[in-house]
C-alpha cells in the first residue's frame, strides 16, 4: 500500500525585491502563482497546507487551505515554512507519508513534478528537483519518518540545502525539457519575462 502524499507551499517571502508585494498574488498569465503551483499538486491530502511565515502574516487563500506560521525558534526562509508544515502535520498525529514541498514562485511546474519526486525517492529521506546543474531545495519530497526531530535538525543545519545534504538527499533532474521549469520571480524583470514565457506557451 502506496504512503499518503502530503503538500506544503512555500509562501513566506518578503517580497523584497518585488517591493514588498506578496509572491502569492502576483499573477502570471492572469492567474494567480499560488494556484499555479497548487495545480500541480493537485491529488495530495487535504488540507493544502501554505507556509505564511511568520505568525501574524495573512494570505488571500482559498476555501480549505490551512495557513501555517512559522514556529518561534525555527528562523526564517524556506526552512522555516518546512518546519512549520511538519509540525502541523505532526499536530494531526501525521507523521508518515511523504510531504511535497513547493516554492510559490515558480509558476512552471511540470504536470509530473509529484510523481517524479516521489518515484524519485528511492529510499531516500529526500529528492529535490533540479535543470541541469541549478537545484532547487524549496521544491522537493520529504519522507515525514525522517524528519521526526526536525526543529532541532533545523537549528543544526540552517538551511534547506543544508539539511537535505545532510540527510543525503537525491537529485531528481528534469534535463530533457528546454526550458526551465524551477523558474522563479524574484524582481520585476523576472515576473516580466515569465510572463512573456505565458504568452509564448499559450501560442504553442
Amino acid at each position: 500500500m502506496s504512503e499518503a502524499i502530503y503538500a506544503v507551499i512555500i509562501a513566506g517571502g518578503r517580497g523584497e525585491r518585488l517591493g514588498g508585494a506578496c509572491k502569492a498574488d502576483l499573477r502570471i498569465g492572469g492567474v494567480r502563482l499560488i494556484e499555479r503551483v497548487a495545480s500541480v499538486l493537485r491529488g495530495a491530502e487535504h488540507p493544502m497546507l501554505v507556509a505564511t511565515g511568520p505568525a501574524g502574516r495573512e494570505m488571500s487563500l482559498p476555501p480549505g487551505w490551512e495557513p501555517v506560521s512559522d514556529l518561534a525558534g525555527s528562523g526564517g526562509g524556506p526552512l522555516a515554512g518546512l518546519v512549520g508544515a511538519v509540525h502541523a502535520l505532526a499536530q494531526r498525529g501525521i507523521a508518515r507519508g511523504t510531504l511535497i514541498s513547493a516554492a510559490v514562485d515558480t509558476p512552471f511546474l511540470p504536470d509530473d513534478y509529484v510523481s517524479r519526486l516521489v518515484g524519485g525517492l528511492e529510499g531516500a529521506p529526500v529528492a529535490f528537483g533540479a535543470w541541469g546543474n541549478a537545484f532547487y531545495p524549496p521544491n522537493a519530497a520529504w519522507r515525514l519518518q525522517a524528519l521526526a526531530d526536525l526543529p532541532e535538525r533545523a537549528k543544526a543545519a540552517g538551511s534547506l540545502k543544508a539539511l537535505q545534504q545532510a540527510l543525503g538527499g537525491r537529485r531528481v533532474g528534469w534535463d530533457e525539457l528546454a526550458l526551465n521549469p524551477f523558474d522563479n520571480v524574484n524582481t520585476p524583470t523576472d515576473l516580466r519575462l515569465l510572463e512573456e514565457r505565458a504568452r509564448r506557451e499559450r501560442r504553442l
